[in-house]
Parts: C-alpha cells; sequence; structure tokens
C-alpha cells in the first residue's frame, strides 16, 4: 500500500469509525492520528490494520478495533503528568497511544512474544517512555505501586479488588467486565483511600485476560 493510501486509511478510521462512536477529545483524534496503527498489526491481517474489527494476536487474544481503542482513550482522559499502568500489552498499540499521551507506561503481559514483538516496534518507532514486563498479573500487582491511571485490555468475568489499590487518589481504571453475550465497560475513579466511584461506559465484548478469576458456578 502506498504511503497516501496508508494516510488515507487513516484519516478514514479516524472520521468514519472512531468520531462516529462519539471519541471527540482532540487529543486522542490526535494521537490515533499520529501512532502508525499498521506498524503494529500482525504481518499476516496488515491489510486489516484500519479495518472496524478485532485483528487476531494469537492465543485467543485481540487488538480492539479503531472504535474501542479510542473509547478507552478518551474515558480515561489522560494527562501529560499521568503514570500509566497497562494489563495487557498486546499489540503494543494502545500501548504507544498512551505513551503519547501520558508520562510513562508500565505495561505487563502473560505471553513473552507479546512483550517481544511490542519492544521491537516502540524501539522502532522511537517510543521509549515505556517499561515492559512479561508476567501473569491477572489477580493484580503489588498494591503499593501506585498509577494515574490502570487500561486494562482484557476482559475480567469477575472483577473484584485486583486493580482498585494500585490508583492514586483522583486516578481512573477502564476495565471491561462479565462474561459473554454481555459485558460492561467500567470507568473506575478513586475518590479516596477507602472509596471508589464507578460509571458505565458502554456495552461491548472482547476475549478475557488470559487466567482471570472466574465466578463460581453452581451445582445442583
Amino acid at each position: 500500500m502506498k504511503l497516501t493510501d496508508i494516510e488515507q486509511a487513516r484519516f478514514n478510521m479516524i472520521e468514519q469509525q472512531v468520531r462516529t462512536w462519539d471519541v471527540l477529545d482532540p487529543q486522542v483524534l490526535d494521537t490515533m492520528n499520529a501512532i502508525a496503527r499498521e506498524q503494529f498489526v500482525p504481518e499476516r491481517y496488515r491489510s486489516l490494520a484500519f479495518s472496524d474489527t478485532n485483528i487476531p494476536l494469537g492465543h485467543e487474544q485481540v487488538m480492539m478495533a479503531p472504535k474501542m481503542e479510542g473509547r478507552v482513550l478518551q474515558a480515561l482522559t489522560i494527562n501529560a503528568g499521568d503514570r500509566i499502568l497497562e494489563i495487557g500489552t498486546g499489540s503494543g498499540y494502545l500501548t504507544a497511544c498512551l505513551a503519547h499521551l501520558g508520562q510513562h507506561v508500565t505495561s505487563y503481559d502473560i505471553m513473552p512474544e507479546f512483550t517481544a514483538a511490542a519492544t521491537t516496534v516502540l524501539q522502532e518507532n522511537s517510543i521509549n517512555n515505556v517499561t515492559l514486563h512479561t508476567a501473569d498479573v491477572a489477580d493484580g500487582i503489588d498494591a503499593n505501586t501506585r498509577f494515574e491511571v490502570i487500561a486494562v485490555t482484557g476482559s475480567i468475568p469477575l472483577l473484584q479488588q485486583q486493580y482498585h489499590d494500585n490508583l492514586e487518589i483522583g486516578g481512573r481504571l477502564f476495565v471491561i467486565t462479565g462474561e459473554l453475550p454481555i459485558m460492561e465497560a467500567c470507568l473506575i475513579t478513586r475518590v479516596d483511600e477507602q472509596h471508589w466511584s464507578r460509571e458505565s461506559v458502554l456495552e461491548t465484548c472482547i476475549p478475557p485476560l488470559l487466567n482471570a478469576s472466574r465466578p463460581q458456578e453452581f451445582i445442583f
């Protein structure tokens, strides 16, 4: 694909998909225009880079559709000085967008090939304010480590207190909870040391975070 065709496809993605999903924050739109999404897509799916679809990454995980990524970024209202935690590096595209908007991103993924590929493409794009870790953190990380922003990129069937305590006061957590056929994207904000508010953003469906806890099944 020619460079002019790529830029036209990126423009169409933003104007016809992202904007029409009520993503109107100029900083978010500028970020999605600035980050070369096509470079983060697995080679065999490169033709789908700007399509309105989830893109398979392997291990039953996906790169979220552009409109969903836009909603995540907009809901988190990221400031330039924010420290960000990402659970689920995946392709590294959302990682790059978060890094473009905030001060620093700490990102975890359970799959070593995901973190390895993301490391390469982030370096190729001179995105240096990111620290990647390969680890299973579906049940949370050290509660003494706090961030202004947390983005969880896989759904969590049963949301407990996995990440709440990692929020600074006023910090925002974006997470998708529930199981098929209905999942809810929520924004959780830490009000003070003991209280959090919860706002429903939209209904959507994405694959679960690997090893995430599930509700206990009743046996009759």
